[in-house]
């Protein structure tokens, strides 16, 4: 897959680590939500915004700094990307400590623990 790319990417990381900066300790968001919290960028049509939004979430996270709580993004379905095990197992952990669980299938109910965005 060839990710379109953003005209500013640091200032849609910036809007993205201050959004996640305001997920409660013990709540959690999926990158689509962010996306759509966030007006598609500059230069950057709806239709395109709405297929890559959440990927360019993704990357914002993860290009996050220390003080973002990055662990408290995942995917709508409540689930850890796994492609890196170590990193994954880090993110469970973290959203653990706070208090965070994941049921059987590795999911956290994200009715419960979602963060509506107040």
């Amino acid at each position: 897959m060839n990710l379109p790319s953003l005209s500013d990417p640091q200032k849609f990381y910036a809007e993205v680590w201050n959004i996640v900066t305001r997920i409660p300790r013990g709540k959690v968001a999926s990158y689509g939500q962010i996306a759509k919290m966030i007006r598609p960028p500059a230069g950057v049509d709806a239709e395109t915004y709405l297929e890559y939004g959440a990927l360019w979430v993704s990357n914002a996270v993860a290009s996050s700094p220390n003080e973002v709580p990055w662990q408290r993004v995942v995917s709508s379905k409540g689930e850890i990307n796994d492609r890196d095990k170590i990193q994954a197992k880090r993110h469970q952990l973290l959203l653990e400590d706070e208090g965070v669980p994941f049921g059987v299938r590795g999911r956290i109910d994200m009715k419960k623990y979602g963060w509506n965005g107040k």
